[in-house]
């Protein structure tokens, strides 16, 4: 996976990993006796006083908890279903043949094609399949001094043409994020 949601796969699973591994180290290190006395039950008189003693506003908080870790897999759901087609995408169909483009290679010629733009820094494109109708997303960060109407007009005429010419449709939904940045000094030696 690609971009944003590739990310946050990542940084995810990596962080719940990492919890799960605490939690297995503790959990191994308390029933081999390094916190007091092996074989005890975890859930022993302190932990039942604790609840006792703080109820009902302990089981609001358990059930906060557990309600955001419900969420946030159902949010990881919701961005597997929106990933990227992982075959090829079919442009057109008919009785001579079908016609498919590679939706990897169809977004980078997209990016390059946003890169090759005024005051464009970086870019970096997903093509989208929902349902058939494919879609572009953009992540372009651009020179924050250049004019914004020149990359909006690069954009629309130049690279937004040239994805429906290439995908012989009409019309192509696109989304484009555009951040700012300085541009790099031109003193500087990139290698």
């Amino acid at each position: 996976m690609r971009g944003k949601i590739g990310r946050a796969n990542r940084w995810g699973l990596a962080l719940v990993g990492l919890v799960l591994t605490v939690l297995g180290g503790l959990a191994l290190a308390r029933g081999l006796g390094a916190f007091g006395t092996a074989g005890t039950p975890i859930a022993d008189g302190g932990v039942r006083g604790f609840f006792a003693r703080t109820s009902p506003w302990s089981w609001w908080v358990v059930a906060v908890v557990a309600l955001a870790v419900a969420l946030s897999a159902l949010w990881w759901l919701l961005a597997q279903a929106r990933a990227e087609p992982r075959g090829p995408l079919r442009v057109e169909s008919g009785p001579t043949g079908v016609t498919e483009v590679s939706p990897g290679g169809m977004a980078q010629a997209v990016a390059d094609d946003v890169a090759s733009g005024p005051s464009v820094l970086s870019a970096h494109a997903d093509l989208v399949d929902a349902r058939g109708a494919p879609s572009v997303r953009l992540r372009v960060v651009a020179d924050e001094s250049a004019p914004l109407h020149e990359l909006s007009g690069h954009l629309s005429a130049v690279v937004l043409r040239h994805v429906r010419d290439a995908l012989e449709r009409d019309q192509v939904p696109a989304i484009a994020r555009v951040s700012l940045e300085p541009s790099p000094s031109p003193h500087r030696v990139v290698r």
